[in-house]
């Protein structure tokens, strides 16, 4: 029996710095050693490269023109951000792949799906690629729901690193709710917890920033008191989740300690807001995660929690309340009602 749909091409793996890179496609061997561990059965979702109707739903037209320029030539955009030969075609293989994967979710039986995808996405800027991406993968996704007829899609990002792309792509629109935890203050220096979006959008991006050293505790903490009863409250037709791996404990990149569990568990509590709302319809797309041991166990158990919602318990809030969990559900409050 089919139980999710997922988007994976041999192509993304072409994408590849001059030299080492935390991002590299090592990562994607990771990813799909996790899902066949999983014992799921998957459709295949056929990428293919985003129009420029799609990306430009999100992405400056003129950004998308000078983006093009560079395939072929290899070089760095920025510290962080490289390009190889085959970057560009790649990436909007990544956000076209994860339109057509959305497609096929609203379209077919299946409701539920994962996007192995390279270069990640939710640092894209509309008008700037920056933080190892080029394309906003899950923007452009999200962007696409919107534009065949849903009202309410709902962004979850517990990537490590918050994800300021996807902010500013909807920090004025209220049909595209955003809910991100990452470790605060960190790269790229965004998501503070008074970040709730702007004019009719004002309450519909949600963030919370966390210490450095936050375990499952907090996260279970977070999710429960803010991001849950947010999206209760928002009723999603459509969850994409921004999966980054690098909250692990073994990530090298950044201070947080989770185990493979909570992903699992956060996959799990997603999976069954979206069978309240969204009639099942959710998908995660790959962004961080640069320990491949981490990497793997928690696409295992995310994949497990949001397919087959099937996760193990973790622990509870530590018994001193979390000061930056309280902070953020005084915020939402304000928005949300259900929220405190």
């Amino acid at each position: 029996m089919t139980c999710a749909v997922l988007l994976s091409d041999p192509r993304f793996f072409l994408h590849r710095a001059p030299g080492y890179h935390p991002e590299r496609p090592e990562r994607l061997e990771a990813a799909h050693a996790a899902l066949e561990q999983s014992g799921l059965s998957f459709a295949r979702v056929e990428p293919r490269p985003a129009t420029d109707e799609e990306l430009e739903r999100v992405h400056d037209p003129n950004f998308v023109k000078w983006l093009r320029t560079l395939n072929g030539n290899p070089g760095y955009l920025d510290a962080d951000t490289y390009v190889g030969p085959s970057s560009v075609a790649v990436a909007e293989l990544a956000a076209g792949g994860t339109v057509a994967m959305v497609d096929a979710i609203l379209d077919g039986p299946v409701k539920q799906g994962v996007a192995l995808v390279r270069p990640p996405g939710h640092h894209a800027r509309p008008d700037h690629a920056m933080g190892f991406c080029l394309l906003n993968n899950v923007a452009v996704a999200a962007a696409h729901a919107r534009a065949r007829g849903l009202e309410r899609v709902a962004i979850v990002d517990w990537d490590v690193h918050h994800g300021n792309g996807t902010q500013e792509a909807f920090f004025d629109d209220p049909n595209i709710l955003y809910l991100s935890t990452h470790q605060f203050p960190f790269y790229p220096g965004t998501g503070a917890v008074g970040e709730t979006g702007a004019g009719d959008g004002k309450g519909y991006t949600v963030n919370i920033p966390l210490a450095a050293g936050g375990g499952d505790g907090v996260y279970r903490a977070a999710f429960e008191r803010v991001v849950l009863p947010v999206l209760d409250d928002y009723k999603p037709q459509l969850i994409l989740v921004s999966a980054g791996f690098d909250a692990s404990a073994r990530d090298p990149l950044a201070e947080m300690t989770l185990s493979s569990e909570a992903f699992g568990w956060m996959g799990r509590a997603l999976r069954r807001v979206a069978d309240k709302s969204a009639g099942g319809r959710i998908a995660m797309v790959l962004e961080g995660g640069y320990d491949l041991v981490a990497l793997q166990a928690g696409l295992l158990a995310a994949t497990r929690g949001l397919v087959a919602g099937v996760a193990d318990e973790i622990a509870e809030e530590p018994s001193n309340a979390n000061d930056d969990v309280s902070r953020a559900t005084r915020i939402a409050h304000e928005h949300w009602k259900s929220v405190g």
